[in-house]
């Protein structure tokens, strides 16, 4: 099973991701950007240094989750493979910074770089303003985050319209629930 957590930063995705896989040992656990290689590199670039062009900012993602679908999803489609991010970030950020860009075009290139294998689940957890703006005194912003929390909050718009308008299997839980709630209700899905 291939399980991606969606959510802006601090929504607790990276807690999550890392709760299931201390309750599935034998999964495997990724990230994008920064799953491979390349994915470190690329992370690196855009969250650290920035990308002046957003064009180039949207190839190097797809370049790293097409890298990151070869190297870490594919060989290990037998297991069960959690991702924290995944496409649904890629297209929902891309479209918060140039709303131009249409989501089946988006989809396109992002189904292109997957070989058209998209999750068997994405989890999304849904955060709100105050919690952003808790969670992110408590840490140095990155690049994006950066771009504030309006900015944060039309991303999130962005991966719920996403996840209702592609046939995808998905559940939305409140980010500002205990943790351990949580982990119990998406174990309750893998059970």
């Amino acid at each position: 099973m291939y399980l991606i957590f969606e959510g802006v930063d601090t929504s607790g995705k990276s807690t999550q991701a890392a709760l299931l896989k201390e309750s599935y040992p034998d999964a495997i656990l990724t990230k994008e950007p920064g799953g491979t290689k390349l994915g470190g590199e690329i992370r690196r670039l855009i969250l650290h240094e920035g990308v002046q062009n957003h064009k180039t900012e949207l190839f190097l993602f797809l370049a790293d989750r097409a890298e990151h679908y070869a190297e870490v999803i594919l060989p290990h489609r037998d297991r069960l493979v959690i991702s924290d991010r995944g496409f649904i970030s890629g297209i929902a950020y891309a479209m918060a910074n140039h709303p131009e860009y249409r989501l089946d075009f988006l989809l396109e290139l992002n189904r292109f770089a997957l070989d058209d294998t998209l999750p068997d689940l994405v989890i999304l957890l849904k955060t709100n303003e105050a919690l952003i703006r808790q969670r992110l005194s408590k840490k140095s912003e990155d690049m994006i985050e950066k771009r504030g929390i309006d900015y944060l909050l039309q991303v999130q718009r962005n991966m719920i319209d996403i996840l209702k308008q592609i046939n995808i299997k998905y559940h939305i839980y409140d980010a500002s629930e205990p943790i351990g709630t949580i982990h119990q209700k998406i174990k309750g899905l893998l059970a």
